[in-house]
Formats: structure tokens, sequence, C-alpha cells
């Protein structure tokens, strides 16, 4: 099915999850957009990541999407039953193939999350968690500072152990987690820092490999993936700084700059 899949996020942290989809899905075509402008998410009121996401679905809508990622923890945790219920097309979030990984890895079933603040306080993880085994013990940490963080672009660095290391300390003390869920789609782009603060001994786990795995499956029960042959030709939105974006994208899709700056388009909002 010629169509594309469509990708939202709150801003550059999806990308983890479109890479991935690229990496396991060659032949399908991606629209991304990411709410930079917006970002991040994680503080905000459920009902304005509801009214965000929505609009950000919509948009997507126009473009004839066959099938919608949401790659975004805290818009999956508020908004994924409603989308599901009201769209007509597939809507795969990042949380329950989150925790479906670490559960793989984890050997003393004590696992670790870290996220945003409203990822977090909606207690998501816990009960996907929970849901498939009731025997696990989470130990979840809100880090507030992380997003703001990598939208900046400081990926690596002294300032970003920094940061990293400030943060994990809470559950650096409790030194008994065997897994990390990285529970917001950003925070893959830090990756070693993060496992270099928590340690060797921890597996850490981001949701971006499982989720397209999942796509990939559905996509195939329901007879929707390209079937020809054919260079895909993806295109990635965002709401704010294209600089930023470009720059992070170019990074992290590992493909050729030029390739991700003629895709990039700003859309202009007011609220």
């Amino acid at each position: 099915m010629d169509q594309p899949i469509g990708v939202i996020d709150s801003g550059v942290g999806g990308l983890t999850v479109a890479s991935e989809l690229l990496r396991q899905l060659p032949k399908e075509q991606l629209i991304y957009l990411g709410d930079t402008l917006r970002c991040p998410y994680g503080p905000r009121p459920k009902e304005e990541v509801v009214q965000f996401t929505w609009e950000m679905v919509n948009f997507l809508l126009q473009k004839n999407i066959k099938m919608l990622v949401v790659a975004c923890n805290t818009a999956t945790a508020f908004t994924l039953e409603q989308l599901r219920l009201e769209l007509d097309i597939p809507v795969i979030g990042v949380i329950q193939p989150g925790a479906r990984a670490a559960i793989k890895m984890s050997q003393n079933m004590r696992i670790g999350v870290i996220g945003t603040e409203g990822t977090i306080n909606s207690k998501a993880y816990p009960n996907a968690l929970k849901n498939i085994n009731s025997k696990i013990l989470v130990n979840d940490l809100a880090c507030p500072r992380l997003v703001p963080m990598v939208e900046e672009g400081i990926l690596s660095g002294p300032e970003a152990y920094k940061v990293v290391n400030e943060t994990l300390q809470p559950l650096k003390e409790q030194n008994h987690i065997d897994t990390l869920i990285l529970g917001c789609t950003h925070y893959p782009l830090i990756r070693e820092i993060i496992q270099e603060v928590i340690g060797e001994h921890v597996n850490v786990i981001s949701s971006g490999e499982e989720t397209a795995r999942e796509v990939s499956t559905i996509m195939g029960y329901n007879k929707k993936l390209y079937s020809g042959d054919r260079i895909p030709k993806h295109q990635f939105f965002t709401t704010g700084r294209l600089d930023v974006f470009k720059r992070i994208a170019s990074q992290w899709l590992d493909q050729p700059f030029k390739v991700v700056e003629n895709a990039v388009i700003g859309i202009n909002k007011t609220n």
C-alpha cells in the first residue's frame, strides 16, 4: 500500500523511533512531525497535551497516512486509547512495546523507568509492566531537565553528563534495578551518558526497536506493507527552529544531510 506512515512527537525525540522504522522498513515512506515549538509536553496539563496531539494528528491525516505512530510517551499515556477509538487507521504507541522489551531483559524483575513529569504521573509504565507481570517492582523517576537539554542540542560533553548524573542520583542510590526503561523518546539521544551514569550492570531499554517491530507486524497482518521497489522520499516537519532540528535529525537518522534538509519544512503556529 503506497501511503506513508505518520510519526508524531513533542520534538526531536521521536527521531529515535523514526530511525528504527527506517532501518526495519526501508521501503516505507515516513512523514514525521515534531512539535518543537511547544516542547516539552511533560509539564503540561493533560488537556493541553490532548489538544496538541490532535493538532498534530489532524495535520498528518491530511497527508493520507496509513498508520499513526505516537512516538511521544506523554502523548501515548494521555491520548492513545482515544486515538484508537476515533481513527480508522492503526495507531501504535511506545509504552507497551517498551514495557515488553524491559520484561524480556530483566532478570530480577526490578525495573526502573525515567520519563517526563506527565508520563511518570500517569503511571502508564507501572500499569503496563504489572499488567504483564504483577510481581515486577517498579521504580519510576521524573526527569524534567533532560528534554529541554536535548531539544537545545546538548547531547554530549561535561554539561550533559552533569545534568544526567544529578538527575539519576535517586535511582543510583537504590542500586537494585537491573533494567532501566527510557520512558521518553528524547532520552536515547543521550543514551551513552545515561548508561555511563547508571552503570554497565543495568540494561538500558529504548522502545524504538520494539515499536518498529510492532508497526511491521501490524502492517503485515493488515496487508498494508509496500511491496514495490523504490527509494522512499521521507518528509520531516517541525513547528520550531529548523537549524536545531536539522542538526539532530541528520546525526540521528544517519542519512545524507541534504535528504533531511530538503524534507524539513517549518509549520507556523500561533498558540
